[in-house]
């Protein structure tokens, strides 16, 4: 190692990380415990020369460093090792600078990426981890986005697909096999097309940050799929790239949104800022921990040499310190700005909210987020819950939440557990979750399946979860399937057992399409994916993961498409606000009716058994729909109402035997399924 001495040019605390200025690097990291930092440069053979970063304005050191774009580079943090302080400097380790922009390379699991010995977690250890972590890169941050638009999809109008970006391509034949399971992949033309052919508005992509793949994974022959263990908040995974790890991957993810825009479809990121990759006292010093443990991680506040952990991962970021508020603020404008994506997902966004400990709606995070001028017109969306609460309706009025009480009451309702009283909450918004808070529908992300769990297919075939391949003894993974009463679990020949399997994915995505809120399809869902039963496949990289565009189920993807083409044209399944049962004269309404057609009566709404009624949104005034549903073993005849505008037209069906086109008055409705009537 040979150490360098800095160009004299005066350097500035902001912005931090790295940036390009003249002929050189301005260097920015921040620390309140370190002692000095260094900046390690790494030429093209792997020698490294450190340069000192000597200027401090406040807490952040800075300074001037030879380089520009294409350098690959890492920090060394010096200072005092006293674990049981929380202070885990140790300059032996190469860091990754937390705003780095790309990175290149892997990390290694060996005993020289900790900062401690592994026989003593309070024994420093010095061995050099240079040889076993990647470096950052100063990008190329100029990009030609042309004539791009962000979509900016109304709330009411928006369905969102969750996707993971590698396995959305990686068998897809109409892909070309070397970008398949890439950004690229994702933004060529045969992908993008499956998406507006389905007519979904928005792809919520897994998460895509830097993340660090598990040395107990690694250790079994396994990988993280998913993504949930961030490291970098900048840097776009560079496994996902089909031009490589230099710093390239960032221009193919601004590719890969410009297409996606170019098609009119909004690009969400699943991102997680309540942990990262470095885990608790036993965990890897990879980044923050070594620059500067105690601002940007919550440690427990009698035994600080611990961590306070509220993600279930070994520590939680501290959102009561300006630093790690500033780093995700910091990478949320610039994933808005610079790479030009529509919205996010927080990933245990209630985590977020502990400012001290307590989930709070006036959190620091909330209201920093609320404030910010770049954030205003993108979309944001929590996971309403951590390891220690559950915050549905609990964010403030703009954000949308994934609603759990929606899968949950519609999964109950259609395996026969649950009551149409439910049914409706969810049908019409989740009204009893928002709107005495003056919230609106659009607060609620609809869904029934989501990567965490059974796809749809599987959700209807597995009483229990099977999840061998995981290598735990099936001992992970949610057991919160109940019997679907289809007389079989797993792949059968039975043709009355597919078909009521077929049924119930229909009612389910019929249920979940129509209605009122946000809804989420899980990527894959419409094509019949499975993962035969694994319902936690985080560590699946792997044909068990991957959609298999080979079997897919074309007949239940014309009917998700039918479905959503229903949505699209009719303006009362997709309400701003919530709507009155048309008491007062008003004809935007949503209308609830017994299987003869006459209203439901308190008594109707206290039976615990009825399994059948019909829902009415919209009235003469536009387009309106009847939604008869019948989750009762046994057929029902539906006595349909008088119809608002024209005839009522059989327009959908769970059920194959209905006559598709024909004008209804009355209607027998088979057992287990939905018919959708309309009226133009």
């Amino acid at each position: 190692m040979e150490v360098g001495n800095p160009p004299a040019a005066r350097s500035t605390p902001y912005p931090l990380g790295a940036t390009v200025r003249g002929a050189g690097l301005n260097v920015a990291v921040y620390s309140e415990t370190a002692e000095a930092v260094d900046v390690a440069v790494f030429d093209d053979d792997g020698k490294e020369t450190t340069h000192r970063l000597t200027e401090r304005s406040g807490h952040v050191f800075h300074g001037t460093v030879p380089g520009g774009v294409g350098t690959r580079y890492g920090l060394r943090v010096h200072g005092e090792w006293e674990p049981a302080e929380g202070l885990r400097h140790n300059s032996a380790k190469l860091l990754l600078d937390p705003y780095a922009r790309a990175v290149e390379g892997q990390w290694g699991s060996g005993e020289e990426t900790f900062g401690h010995r592994f026989a003593d977690p309070l024994q420093r250890n010095d061995d050099d981890s240079a040889p076993s972590v990647p470096r950052g890169v100063v990008v190329e941050e100029s990009f030609d986005w042309g004539d791009d638009a962000a979509p900016r999809t109304p709330l009411e109008d928006t369905v969102v697909y969750e996707v993971h970006v590698k396995g959305f391509t990686k068998t897809h034949p109409d892909v070309p096999e070397e970008i398949r399971g890439t950004y690229a992949g994702l933004a060529h033309p045969a992908a993008i097309e499956h998406l507006t052919n389905l007519g979904v508005t928005a792809v919520e992509l897994l998460p895509v940050h830097q993340f660090v793949q598990d040395s107990h994974l690694a250790e079994k022959g396994l990988r993280n799929y998913w993504g949930y263990n961030s490291i970098g908040f900048f840097a776009p995974h560079n496994e996902y790239s089909a031009s490589g790890d230099d710093g390239s991957q960032v221009a193919e993810f601004k590719q890969m949104v410009k297409a996606l825009h170019a098609a009119g479809l909004e690009v969400i990121l699943d991102v997680v800022y309540n942990h990262t990759a470095e885990g608790n006292h036993m965990g890897p010093t990879l980044s923050l921990k070594g620059i500067d443990n105690g601002s940007y991680y919550r440690v427990v506040e009698e035994e600080p040499e611990n961590y306070f952990d509220t993600t279930g991962t070994g520590n939680s970021l501290n959102v009561s310190h300006p630093a790690a508020l500033q780093l995700i603020l910091d990478s949320l404008r610039y994933w808005v700005t610079e790479m030009h994506v529509d919205g996010f997902r927080f990933d245990l966004a209630t985590t977020l909210t502990r400012q001290w400990g307590e989930a709070q709606v006036h959190s620091a995070f909330l209201d920093i987020v609320h404030q910010d001028p770049v954030l205003a017109p993108v979309k944001l969306i929590a996971e309403p819950w951590d390891t220690q609460g559950y915050q549905v309706g609990g964010f403030p009025a703009r954000w949308s939440e994934w609603n759990g009480k929606y899968r949950d009451d519609v999964r109950d309702f259609w395996r026969g557990q649950g009551t149409l009283g439910a049914l409706t909450q969810r049908l019409t918004g989740s009204p009893d979750v928002y709107e005495a808070d003056r919230r609106s529908p659009l607060c609620s992300v609809n869904f029934i399946t989501a990567h965490d769990g059974f796809t749809l297919a599987d959700l209807t075939a597995y009483d229990e979860k099977h999840n061998e391949a995981n290598g735990e003894g099936n001992n992970d993974g949610e057991s919160d399937n109940r019997s679907w009463n289809c007389g079989a679990e797993g792949p059968t020949d039975d043709e009355g057992v597919t078909a009521l399997r077929e049924r119930q994915r229909r009612n389910l995505l019929t249920t979940l399409l129509l209605s009122q809120g946000v809804p989420m399809i899980l990527g894959g869902d419409e094509l019949g994916r499975t993962q035969g039963g694994n319902n936690n496949a985080y560590c699946q990289d792997d044909e068990i993961s991957w959609f298999d565009w080979a079997a897919a189920d074309t007949a239940l993807l014309e009917y998700t498409r039918d479905l959503l083409r229903l949505r699209r044209e009719t303006p009362a399944l997709r309400g701003r606000w919530y709507r009155g049962n048309g008491e007062d004269g008003s004809e935007d309404m949503v209308l609830s009716l017994r299987a003869d057609g006459q209203p439901m009566s308190e008594e109707d709404w206290a039976d615990p058994v009825a399994k059948a009624y019909a829902l009415q949104f919209g009235a003469a005034a536009s387009t309106a729909v009847l939604l008869l549903v019948n989750a009762a073993e046994t057929p029902v005849e539906f006595g349909v109402p008088a119809a608002p505008r024209s005839p009522w037209r059989l327009a959908m069906s769970s059920d194959p035997d209905q006559e598709v086109g024909r004008d209804v008055e009355t209607l027998l409705v088979g057992p287990h399924s939905t018919t959708v009537l309309r009226s133009a």
